[in-house]
């Protein structure tokens, strides 16, 4: 049977794309950042992961405000990268995999999520920023990946709760799977950052850390927080760690924190931590 063996927590700042793609992993600006990935990379190696569950959020690359579901699960044998603007990156289209894809697709909707299904779309930064710095992708990505989007740009969202609940669900559809594979379950985006308006530039480090604190320890506090909660404390755009909450439903109740990098550059703290289920 397919287990979860634990769970990341990645930005997915765009920036973060161009830079790798320019070589710049050992510019001392982005260096720490880069290192950051290491230990998640060589992880994944240690613990054979075949599939990553993705949660992420599309940034108007594939789908549009007059039509933008709440949470859409993405099915086919592969999907492109999305070309955001500066061209077409230099990565392989990410692999996928439909019998995995099609069976987690089952299981949610007969646990009453109501998804969007979508193939052959374009997954932009939201899954392909980090990607590389985790996997390798020469000559190819080793392993299979299932894009579940979730909506954190268009009013109404999802509860922090309810992408708990769907991470609960999507955990039951793995250990449900026959075929012995090992998966980890990532949640991008966030922490605490703004992009626009008045506090464009805002961040808070304290919440920052005290959401990571609570996110391994005690998740169902961070359930019960309001959008307008996540707002106030980390700026409009930090509404992004109710995707945390999905991956982390995932992970079930006992995980310790493997590893954490903060690095604080940019507009945003560029966050990688890892979980390992126990």
């Amino acid at each position: 049977m397919a287990k979860v063996i634990g769970g990341i927590g990645s930005s997915h700042v765009p920036t973060i794309g161009l830079a790798y793609d320019k070589g710049k992993q050992s510019d001392p600006a982005w260096k720490p950042l880069f290192d950051g990935y290491k230990p998640i990379a060589q992880w994944l190696i240690d613990k054979k992961i075949d599939a990553l569950v993705f949660f992420y959020n599309d940034h108007c690359s594939t789908f549009f405000f007059d039509f933008y579901p709440t949470f859409a699960l993405g099915i086919g044998e592969s999907f492109p990268i999305a070309d955001e603007g500066a061209g077409p990156r230099n990565l392989p289209d990410i692999r996928g995999d439909v019998k995995l894809q099609a069976h987690i697709a089952n299981i949610l909707l007969n646990d009453e999520f109501d998804l969007t299904i979508f193939q052959n779309k374009a997954l932009d930064h939201g899954c392909a920023s980090p990607l590389p710095l985790m996997w390798s992708h020469t000559p190819n990505w080793p392993g299979v990946v299932v894009p579940i989007a979730i909506n954190v740009l268009q009013y109404p969202l999802p509860t922090g709760l309810r992408c708990y609940k769907l991470g609960q669900a999507v955990k039951k559809a793995i250990e449900s799977y026959p075929e012995d594979i090992n998966v980890a379950i990532v949640g991008t985006g966030g922490l605490s950052h703004q992009i626009h308006g008045e506090r464009t530039g805002f961040n808070n480090t304290e919440w920052d850390h005290e959401f990571l604190e609570l996110l391994e320890h005690d998740p169902l506090t961070l359930t019960k927080l309001t959008h307008k909660d996540y707002i106030e404390r980390g700026g409009a755009e930090s509404v992004e760690q109710i995707m945390w909450l999905a991956m982390r439903g995932a992970l079930g109740e006992h995980i310790e924190r493997k590893h954490l990098n903060y690095y604080l550059a940019t507009t945003t703290a560029m966050t990688a931590v890892l979980y390992e289920v126990i």
